[in-house]
């Protein structure tokens, strides 16, 4: 063990006098207060933007079935092909009573233009005395009224007809089952020769529209306040590690479920190269921020030990511990509590080796 002296000598012959520290060759950081932008991972649902059970609106036998499972189809495109000779008999039924109206107008209104010259022809008879008799033309009178009557209601006759062919053909053309936007066929449930009801709740294809997804995120009651519309986050899906997606926040419903606290919000997927389908469950880092500014410093400014927490700060040239409290970690950064202000310097490398009052250049 040396002596108090030795240490003297052997300090001397340094050239620096008794009790000196050595100064410390530092670096500065700059504490900084913001409000921190970070991610919770949610738990989310992807399923088709649209889809729809393609049901028989007419009852038939399936006569052709143009898709199958997988088929990408386009709005208006023919899917399935219905058969019902009876309601083909129908229409030629409504067609040829049309025709018949068609004639029966046609005749009416014949008979009428005659009746009519002849009740012109009297009357301007009738101007010359005793050239008419005077009940002969109040009877060409009435035939003539009569005939415009049949006339009207021929008329009438025949826009019945067509309304009547106009509904059976309407009816017809359920026969021809047509996609009602585009999509893809994810599900096929009919054959030819099958025969299907109307409105029974069976249907015969399953369409989706998987090109665009609805993302739907049950959010917290607690990150709530930090949904914006249009903001975009990516998300995960489990079976693809390493893979990311975007989506933006479109519909909000601005109301909480009250069995689970969560509002089911909803995003806008587009899935340009079919990777994505409905029914999967992916993660989505969901943005938030903390609620409060907070103050932070780079993480290697931190010195924790068995006994304390701490960052370095300079007084009057010279090392100072200052106690804190370490809270979340943002990237290179870390949140911290403590008896410190915006703005002042710690040093950016601390270490418990730069002791309390140890001279900092």
């Amino acid at each position: 063990m040396y002596s108090h002296k030795t240490v003297a000598i052997l300090t001397l012959a340094f050239g620096l006098p008794a009790g000196a520290q050595t100064p410390a060759h530092v670096e500065f950081a700059t504490v900084e207060s913001r409000t921190p932008s970070r991610t919770v991972s949610l738990p989310a649902e992807l399923a088709p933007f649209l889809q729809a059970d393609i049901e028989a609106r007419v009852p038939g036998y399936i006569e052709r079935v143009l898709v199958d499972r997988g088929s990408n189809v386009r709005r208006g495109q023919l899917l399935v092909e219905l058969s019902a000779p009876e309601m083909k008999a129908q229409t030629s039924a409504a067609e040829s009573t049309l025709h018949q109206a068609e004639a029966d107008e046609s005749q009416a209104e014949a008979q009428a233009a005659g009746i009519e010259s002849t009740f012109a022809r009297l009357e301007e008879a009738s101007k010359t005395p005793g050239a008419v008799a005077g009940n002969e033309l109040v009877q060409a009178e009435k035939q003539r009224d009569a005939a415009h009557s049949l006339v009207n209601s021929r008329k009438a006759a025949t826009r019945a007809a067509q309304d009547r062919l106009r509904a059976t053909k309407e009816l017809e053309a359920y026969l021809r089952v047509t996609a009602p936007f585009d999509g893809t066929i994810t599900d096929r449930f009919v054959h030819p020769g099958m025969l299907v009801q109307a409105n029974a709740h069976t249907p015969l294809l399953k369409l989706q529209q998987v090109a665009h997804l609805r993302l739907t995120v049950p959010v917290p009651e607690s990150y709530v306040g930090h949904v914006v519309r249009g903001t975009s986050v990516s998300f995960h899906i489990a079976a693809q590690p390493g893979k990311s997606y975007a989506a933006k926040i479109a519909r909000i419903p601005n109301a909480l479920d009250p069995q689970s606290r969560t509002m089911m919000v909803e995003l806008d997927a587009y899935n340009k190269d079919g990777t994505l389908a409905p029914g999967m469950y992916p993660s989505v880092d969901w943005p938030v921020s903390s609620a409060d500014p907070l103050l932070l410093v780079p993480s290697t400014s931190v010195v924790s030990t068995t006994e304390r927490t701490f960052v370095i700060t300079s007084v009057n040239g010279r090392a100072h511990w200052v106690d804190v409290r370490k809270g979340a970690v943002f990237g290179e950064q870390v949140a911290i509590r403590a008896n410190i202000k915006q703005g002042e310097k710690v040093l950016k490398r601390a270490s418990d080796e730069i002791r309390e009052g140890t001279p900092l250049i």
